[in-house]
């Protein structure tokens, strides 16, 4: 699994690029479901696309001013649970929102959990990822280097193959929706967005 310092790093854009590859591992009830890191977002207190924008604290983004690798899972819209990685030292709220996952193991797990049938994107989105891999609210705040969650070295991603562009849903951050903070592998049909 990936060490505390990978994620206490103090580029958060740096670490949302070098976990496309590396595989996130969740298990419930002795059941491993995993997949392949495909799509990534970049927030920062710094911007106003972040929970934490100015280092504000609230109950929901508490966590965010947490030490690096533990995570940070949040309701969005009312009904998804969504997977973020907090990254930086103490009090720097900064995190990874994982969008997209390429399923890897417990794919049977995966399609009960999400009531389908077809393996076909079914981890394409970070509300989709967040279910078939049974993450919820009570991973919030949790170590990433747990036996029930956790981040692993996974396959190399070479920088040709990988994309740039800005991150999806945050119009209301004005100027700061144009940072080109979103990265995803070229070509991978589990993006949630190309």
């Amino acid at each position: 699994m990936l060490s505390k310092s990978f994620f206490q790093r103090k580029n958060v854009v740096l670490v949302a690029k070098e976990l496309l590859g590396k595989t996130l591992v969740t298990v419930t009830n002795g059941l491993i479901t995993s997949g392949t890191i495909v799509e990534t977002e970049a927030y920062s207190f710094r911007e106003r696309g972040c929970h934490a924008y100015l280092n504000r604290m609230t109950e929901r983004n508490r966590v965010m001013f947490d030490e690096g690798g533990i995570a940070y899972v949040y309701l969005c819209y009312g009904i998804h649970n969504l997977f973020n990685v907090v990254t930086n030292k103490k009090s720097n709220a900064e995190a990874v929102l994982i969008r997209s996952l390429q399923p890897k193991q417990g794919e049977e797990l995966m399609k009960v959990r999400m009531r389908k049938t077809s393996l076909k994107r079914i981890t394409s989105g970070p509300g989709k990822l967040t279910k078939a891999l049974g993450i919820d609210r009570t991973h919030n705040g949790k170590n990433l280097m747990s036996s029930d969650i956790w981040i692993e070295e996974g396959i190399q991603v070479a920088r040709k193959d990988i994309v740039t562009t800005t991150r999806v849903g945050i119009d209301y951050a004005g100027e700061d929706a144009k940072l080109p903070w979103r990265f995803y592998l070229k070509d991978n049909i589990w993006v949630s967005k190309q």
